[in-house]
């Protein structure tokens, strides 16, 4: 990915619904054009993420997994 995050947040240890929260709450307080990276290991954040992404208009860049833990790039439009 050749995009770097603006910020960071570790959401690992959190489950559902909470790191789509968190990130939606990250997201909307966000400059436009502002990246944001999540860490997580919450076994449906691959699902919940992404389809906030859809509901709230945040772009999806990338969602990669290693293991347990999830990494999620969003940039808000």
């Amino acid at each position: 990915m050749s995009v770097k995050p603006e910020r960071t947040l570790d959401l690992k240890g959190l489950k559902c619904p909470l790191p789509a929260l968190f990130a939606k709450r990250a997201m909307a307080s966000a400059a436009p054009g502002s990246v944001l990276e999540i860490l997580c290991d919450d076994p449906l954040c691959h699902l919940d993420v992404p389809h906030m992404c859809r509901y709230e208009n945040f772009e999806l860049l990338s969602l990669e997994r290693d293991g347990d833990i999830a990494r999620i790039v969003l940039r808000k439009p």
